[in-house]
């Protein structure tokens, strides 16, 4: 508990923990350093069996804690949001799979899903993949290893699954499509010379305000449905729209 306390207060190592003594008033008494250690050292013989219960226990704890939260929980409306994204996390200092990112700093580059709490609130995460720091802007491995995410259990509601044109390739697409998967996606898509004359070639009249999830008008920002050779080789039932 002490060393959740300390990540959720920006902690970024375990010895973080010591900023919870500061205050013995608000958190009582506190782990020490050797105890933190000791944890850590059990928890990591453990192996898969750890991480299963661990696995377990969030899910448990999430279900109970939404449905704590009523009307303001992310699926109380029926439908549960999964952004899907690359997060830059620095390092100062040499550590494990730390290299150079694109972005010409030095650190990780995991790739992280987060359930959407709407305009209102902050995204919630639930699930992460560790990959260094140069594994690019768009990693390939975006697709090629879903059997590994654990999801959050939303078993008998309607998940939208989002990501930006990393996750426009046809081995990722057409996993969130494959039968009985039961899955909505919005995914990105890279701009290739047919969908660019594509867009071209849409009339004025035919382009749409863009509206945003709680119904307002976005603006400077038009929407319309593409067609012609730009979805080739894509799912059926795939829209393309720019």
């Amino acid at each position: 508990m002490d060393v959740a306390l300390a990540v959720a207060l920006g902690g970024d190592c375990l010895a973080d923990v010591g900023m919870l003594r500061a205050e013995p008033a608000v958190f009582g008494p506190v782990a020490s350093d050797p105890t933190v250690s000791r944890l850590i050292r059990r928890l990591a013989a453990g192996g898969q069996r750890v991480l299963a219960a661990l696995r377990m226990a969030q899910t448990e704890v999430r279900e109970h804690i939404w449905k704590l939260a009523g009307d303001a929980a992310p699926d109380a409306d029926g439908q549960v949001v999964v952004d899907i994204d690359g997060v830059l996390v620095l390092a100062h200092s040499e550590k494990q799979d730390a290299a150079a990112t694109w972005k010409k700093t030095f650190g990780h580059h995991p790739l992280m899903g987060f359930v959407d709490h709407g305009r209102g609130g902050s995204g919630e995460p639930v699930v992460g993949l560790l990959w260094p720091g140069n594994a690019g802007p768009t990693p390939p491995r975006t697709a090629s290893k879903p059997r590994r995410w654990h999801w959050p259990s939303c078993r008998g509601r309607q998940t939208l699954i989002r990501t930006n044109f990393g996750g426009g390739t046809h081995e990722f697409v057409g996993w969130l499509a494959r039968r009985g998967r039961w899955l909505s996606y919005s995914v990105g898509m890279t701009v290739t010379d047919a969908i660019h004359q594509a867009v071209l070639k849409v009339p004025a009249s035919a382009w749409t305000p863009a509206v945003e999830p709680d119904g307002d008008i976005r603006d400077g920002a038009w929407v319309a449905e593409l067609d012609g050779d730009g979805l080739t080789g894509w799912p059926r039932g795939v829209r393309l729209v720019g």
